[in-house]
């Protein structure tokens, strides 16, 4: 699908607050609320829009460590830990990667114990290696549209 200004105007929009209302959006770039709803309709059947959601802060929800784990699986462990990882539900995401590890993982933990016991639940699929998040510089970006126009 190419995407034309006017759907990027709304993606724009829709990125910022997926709870903007339709007619709001349409008074802000000139469509009406039914052509607005009829685009985003289009945009989430063909896939552009995948889904909508919150941004919940862990550390009020009770998670005090947010953690970045990578992961170089043991030979013949890797396939077991693409199904073992989505049990845990510390992990918030988790991409397969090229590189010297197969895995990064974003995990929110309660303490320190909590992250201690999460690794020794990993060491038995490979070699970890731990990063502390200190703090968000960039966080859930919007997408923008592509130089090439696409």
């Amino acid at each position: 699908m190419k995407i034309d200004d006017l759907n990027w105007q709304i993606l724009n929009h829709l990125q910022q607050n997926a709870r903007e209302s339709f007619a709001n959006i349409g008074r802000k770039i000139g469509l009406t609320p039914p052509a607005v709803a009829e685009r985003v309709k289009k945009m989430e059947d063909l896939g552009v829009i995948e889904r909508y959601c919150a941004s919940i802060s862990y550390v009020e929800v009770g998670y005090q460590l947010k953690a970045i784990i990578m992961l170089r699986a043991f030979m013949g462990k890797l396939k077991p830990f693409l199904d073992k990882v989505k049990t845990f539900q510390e992990v918030v995401n988790c991409y397969r990667i090229t590189g010297n590890e197969n895995i990064i993982m974003e995990v929110v933990l309660r303490d320190q114990s909590h992250l201690e016991k999460f690794i020794d639940e990993l060491i038995v699929y490979g070699e970890c290696r731990t990063h502390i998040v200190l703090s968000k510089v960039v966080g859930n970006a919007p997408i923008k549209k592509n130089k090439a126009g696409k």
